[in-house]
């Protein structure tokens, strides 16, 4: 097998005769966060499942840091942490208490345990909670012990089953911010998360590979899912009619692919790179336009949602 982390080749899972996983085949890059994206169904936790040797696949191979989990799960599960579905912890334990249990049952020893628990606690936002019993936890509390019980070890792939499932807003953007934290520091770190939810997607991912009816319909980079022509819509709102002079005087920037009235508004298409963004917030702002907001077009929905349809 090649140096990727994870391999999944042909992989298929029936139960009876609905098949959950349709000979799947992915590869997920080496220091990459990838978004497993598809609706409910579409047999992204039970790929999950089957990569974590929580269900057998009916047939197929699925490979981690080169080692089948299907033939040897101890050895693919080595250097790997998992959260799947909603964790489960024994109420009367303490975060630091739970720690030593699971560092214990990996195979570190008190030391590392020790040290490896005060830094990811902190990673975690729960240091002021270390000896508090996680029976009097809340959910989004509990999820981000979960996330810090699966970084013991220092593994080098991290897989996350719908990590913010259940949660109220304020629970899922504490999960999220956890997440930015642990790989902005964690360079060497691959993860692969499942989810129905574009925002959280955008928000976290690098790469994007879409399932639908157990297959892989498309995987590659954000970007390219963000604007498959190399191009971005923004909406400029403007305080009264835009004038044909105005249209003009945008649709002459060189990084303006076009612009037109819509409405009072603008639309404006330009080049997908960040910094061109940047250039016409600049620009726009520099014209006599009184313009009084911007908003971008999710393109990523639109494509999300074309590549469900063709899929059916």
């Amino acid at each position: 097998m090649s140096d990727n982390p994870i391999e999944i080749v042909n992989l298929r899972k029936e139960y009876g005769k609905f098949v959950a996983v349709n000979d799947l085949n992915l590869t997920i890059k080496k220091n990459s966060f990838t978004g497993l994206l598809g609706p409910n169904g579409a047999g992204k936790s039970t790929t999950l499942k089957i990569l974590t040797h929580l269900i057998n696949a009916t047939s197929g191979e699925a490979y981690l840091n080169g080692i089948d989990v299907t033939k040897d799960p101890k050895g693919a599960l080595t250097d790997v942490g998992t959260v799947i579905e909603t964790p489960e912890f024994y109420p009367y334990l303490t975060p630091k208490e739970t720690f030593r249990y699971v560092g214990e049952l990996i195979g570190m020893n008190r030391e590392q345990i020790s040290a490896q628990s005060q830094e990811i606690l902190e990673k975690v936002k729960m240091t002021d909670w270390q000896d508090k019993r996680l029976g009097t936890f809340s959910k989004g509390m509990r999820q981000r012990i979960a996330l810090g019980q699966a970084l013991l070890g220092d593994p080098k792939i991290i897989i996350l089953d719908e990590p913010t499932s259940g949660l109220d807003p304020r629970g899922m953007a504490e999960i999220r911010e956890v997440l930015k934290n642990i790989r902005n520091e964690s360079k060497d770190l691959t993860i692969v998360m499942s989810s129905h939810i574009l925002p959280e997607v955008q928000d976290l991912c690098d790469r994007i590979a879409f399932i639908n009816h157990g297959t892989l319909v498309k995987d590659d980079d954000i970007s390219a899912f963000e604007s498959s022509e190399g191009t971005r819509s923004i909406i400029a709102k403007v305080d009264g009619l835009p004038t044909d002079e105005a249209i003009r005087e945008i649709d002459a920037l060189d990084y303006v692919v076009s612009a037109e009235r819509l409405g009072n508004d603008i639309a404006i298409n330009i080049s997908a790179d960040p910094s061109v963004r940047a250039k016409l917030y600049a620009d726009l702002a520099q014209m006599d336009l009184n313009v009084y907001g911007l908003t971008e077009e999710d393109s990523l929905e639109e494509t999300y949602l074309d590549l469900i349809k063709e899929s059916r």
